[in-house]
């Protein structure tokens, strides 16, 4: 058994999502692996199982508040208290400015933003003697927008400016709260852009003292 509080993981797909989740399960942290396609989910929480790790999943779309909202406390009443939450979720799509009507920008603020705004509203207030670490996966779209990815640029870019109020709300009361701003192309293998390197990098920025906190950690 570990005295840590559990790692809440949102956005599990079988690159960075499920890479962070066995990370932190690595460091000791019961895992919910949350996303939206429930065979490959509990499939990749059964192979962290058979790893030594305590892993559940629960399958949820970060669209819907609703849904995000129970998957949580579900989690929460298995697992225990909270001391992790990542929001890994994003809708990319290729889209132009010109090209993308309500419907598009709908979907994608979303997920990109308010499933993370839902997420960390309802997490926060669960987090094991009310202290814990929030982090973001941002992107690099966020510094240089992108033509071609015009939503998940707007997206990120907002997701950032969140992530930096919601760190100056929540710092004094012992919650970190910090967006990962990955510039460059996740790929396995990559020496620098491979997944179990990135994950790393979500571990330490919990791990971190106090005086080492901060609302940004570029990845370059």
């Amino acid at each position: 058994m570990t005295d840590k509080g559990s790692a809440l993981i949102i956005g599990v797909g079988p690159g960075l999502g499920v890479t962070v989740a066995r990370a932190f399960a690595e460091a000791g942290h019961p895992v919910a692996l949350i996303g939206r396609t429930d065979p490959k989910l509990k499939e990749l929480a059964a192979r962290l199982h058979q790893e030594g790790h305590t892993a559940h999943a629960y399958r949820a779309d970060a669209a819907d508040p609703a849904q995000l909202g129970s998957a949580l406390d579900a989690a929460v009443t298995d697992l225990g208290g909270p001391e992790v939450l990542v929001y890994n979720a994003a809708y990319a799509r290729p889209d132009t400015p010109t090209a993308v009507g309500p419907e598009g920008w709908a979907a994608s603020l979303a997920v990109n933003v308010i499933g993370a705004t839902v997420a960390a509203g309802h997490v926060i207030p669960a987090f094991r003697g009310g202290r814990g670490t929030v982090l973001f996966t941002g992107g690099g779209f966020a510094l240089a927008p992108s033509p071609d990815y015009t939503t998940l640029s707007v997206g990120k870019a907002a997701l950032r400016a969140y992530a930096h109020a919601l760190h100056e709300e929540q710092r004094d009361a012992g919650v970190h709260v910090t967006t990962v701003t990955v510039r460059g192309f996740i790929r396995p293998g990559d020496e620098r852009f491979d997944p179990a390197t990135i994950a790393k990098v979500y571990v330490e920025l919990h791990q971190r003292p106090r005086d080492q906190w901060q609302p940004e950690y570029v990845y370059a």
